[in-house]
């Protein structure tokens, strides 16, 4: 499975140098000298990472064969993607990638099914997450904190929010 790591916007510079909105939470990992990128669309791609400078939360990379600002202005747009089998396990067992929490079952503490995570939203103060309700209820934000996240079970497809009084009433 192919997940986002980042998306080029601008050109930067007159060499080929793109600014990079960076979508990971290992930059220097996934924008390493060398790193090569599965690319949407697919006929821009894969590009390999020639140089790199870390501006959070952008990048100024420069990819192999990206001489010029034409090319570069060529690249605005695409999406860079990584293969999820390519990532390193999190170290922290309550650490999850968002490609492992959408699409998981949500239940309340009780059992009911509440819906389904469609969407990890990343906001400054917590990641929330976008829960599709069912029968075209609009979808529920949730807060992806222990506090109201007690359980997230990868292996059984589901996780259990401890809601307050009026969320998915």
């Amino acid at each position: 499975m192919l997940v986002q790591v980042g998306r080029i916007g601008r050109a930067h510079g007159i060499r080929g140098g793109v600014v990079v909105q960076v979508t990971t939470d290992d930059p220097q990992d996934r924008f390493a000298v060398g790193s090569v990128l599965v690319t949407d669309p697919v006929a821009t791609g894969p590009l390999t990472v020639r140089a790199v400078r870390f501006d959070p939360p952008v990048a100024v990379v420069t990819f192999e064969g990206v001489d010029d600002r034409t090319a570069a202005e060529g690249l605005r747009g695409t999406a860079l993607l990584v293969d999820t089998d390519a990532l390193t396990r999190p170290q922290d067992a309550d650490e999850y990638y968002d490609h492992q929490l959408v699409g998981l079952h949500v239940r309340d503490t009780a059992g009911r099914e509440l819906g389904v995570v469609e969407d990890v939203l990343h906001l400054p103060a917590s990641p929330v997450l976008q829960v599709a309700r069912p029968e075209g209820a609009d979808a529920e934000l949730v807060p992806f904190v222990t506090a109201l996240v007690p359980t997230v079970d990868l292996d059984g497809g589901f996780l259990v929010v401890d809601p307050p009084e009026g969320m998915f009433a």
